[in-house]
């Protein structure tokens, strides 16, 4: 489903300025997969409930051409969940913030397209969520949580407490300025803790990216940093935002799979996607930690580590910034066509010179990261290092990750200016 964010931040100070070269988002436009979060404006002081249980209206039942339920305003929902407007429309359906009459708060509610294959993909979603609830009734692990489930007429509808602001809608409101490290650390310790219990209930995420990344309150300071004016050709000095609190929720379970259940061919999100998905090697647990690496490279820089969209440029970028492919790989019959006989990425007759100019241009992957002789940013190359390894049978594991220096030694001092 398409990712949405109607939440403001609160800005502490004025808007932070963008810096004329500041980097485009335009490719990462080009793979967005649809998605939605289940996040909405902040919470007003209005009253939702109804003053005359008698004038409870039951949502009407028409769909549009397309099977998704058209929306009614003030009508309810299973008799409780009163609505008051759609904040998300997407592929599997649409998203309602509603008022919930029972425990006197507002929610979002996820209702499914009234088509058999959305609907089948639905029940799948329903059972993964209340299994992370049965493991983890208190949610310690940060992984969204399912309320409640019904049925409305053709539609299966599920409940969620209203969110926030994505990670990814901050930095786009913040002008992708980079993160602060310990902000990067932090969200790491939560993304990893999250997925290593997926993991242990026999889970992949699948889809892990800044959009399926809640925060849990968007209000910030403003902080001055240094950033390179590539117009200017000299550094500027620019105002971003940074979180007061870095807590968040791990989102989006549409897409996620037991391992011992069918794996389709393709998932993940383009720039996030692990390279044995590309060459079509099969997939388990270690392309959620290759998501992992990537998005905490983008945390830090802005801007996301592979932006292409083109599976041929995509590989080769692999290899440019991070390392060149095993022989096992190279040799595998699914994977063969992509190499060239001295064991390169081929470069396919239908590039480009844009595309082949990205992958000339392209540069190892500790020398995009700023203060690369700070021992913080070493551990955090290496880690990055770890977590992109191109074998997917060497890559580090979520409990692994946990245990690596740049999470459980202690910073230094100035770490939390950076």
């Amino acid at each position: 489903m398409s990712s949405f964010a109607i939440s403001q931040p609160t800005w502490v100070g004025n808007e932070p300025y963008a810096p004329p070269s500041s980097r485009t988002r335009s490719k990462r436009k080009l793979a967005a997969s649809p998605r939605t979060h289940y996040a909405a404006a902040a919470t007003t002081t209005v009253s939702h409930r109804p003053t005359n249980t008698n004038a409870i209206r039951k949502h009407p039942s028409y769909n549009d051409k397309d099977g998704h339920l058209i929306f009614c305003a003030n009508t309810f929902l299973d008799g409780r969940y009163k609505t008051i407007s759609i904040v998300g429309k997407g592929t599997y359906g649409q998203v309602f913030k509603c008022y919930d009459v029972v425990l006197d708060k507002l929610c979002a509610i996820k209702v499914i397209r009234a088509i058999p294959k959305y609907v089948e993909a639905s029940r799948i979603e329903i059972r993964i969520l209340q299994t992370l609830r049965e493991h983890d009734p208190s949610n310690q692990k940060r992984c969204i949580q399912l309320r409640a489930s019904f049925h409305h007429d053709d539609h299966v509808c599920m409940v969620f407490d209203l969110l926030k602001m994505s990670v990814y809608d901050f930095m786009k409101h913040n002008h992708f300025l980079p993160f602060p490290l310990y902000h990067i650390r932090s969200m790491g310790l939560q993304l990893l803790s999250s997925v290593a219990f997926l993991h242990r209930q026999k889970l992949i995420h699948t889809d892990i990216k800044p959009e399926n990344m809640m925060l849990k309150d968007t209000n910030s300071k403003q902080q001055p940093l240094t950033v390179f004016d590539n117009e200017a050709n000299q550094p500027v000095t620019v105002q971003r935002q940074v979180l007061l609190n870095a807590d968040m929720q791990l989102i989006d379970f549409g897409s996620a799979t037991f391992e011992n259940e069918y794996h389709s061919a393709i998932v993940s999100t383009r720039h996030y996607r692990a390279p044995e998905v590309i060459l079509n090697l099969g997939w388990s647990y270690p392309c959620d930690i290759w998501s992992i690496g990537c998005v905490l490279f983008e945390l830090c820089i802005g801007e996301p580590l592979f932006q292409t969209k083109q599976d041929h440029q995509h590989l080769a970028l692999m290899e440019k910034m991070i390392s060149r492919f095993p022989t096992h790989i190279m040799n595998h019959p699914r994977a063969k066509r992509y190499f060239d006989s001295r064991g390169l990425v081929r470069t396919p007759d239908e590039a480009d010179i844009d595309d082949i100019e990205t992958i000339q241009m392209a540069k190892p992957l500790h020398t995009q990261l700023p203060q690369q002789n700070s021992l913080p940013y070493k551990q955090f190359a290496d880690l990055l290092y770890k977590m992109l390894n191109v074998d997917p049978n060497t890559r580090i594991s979520a409990e692994q990750a946990l245990q690596h220096p740049f999470f459980t030694q202690k910073p230094e001092p100035s770490f939390c200016l950076r």
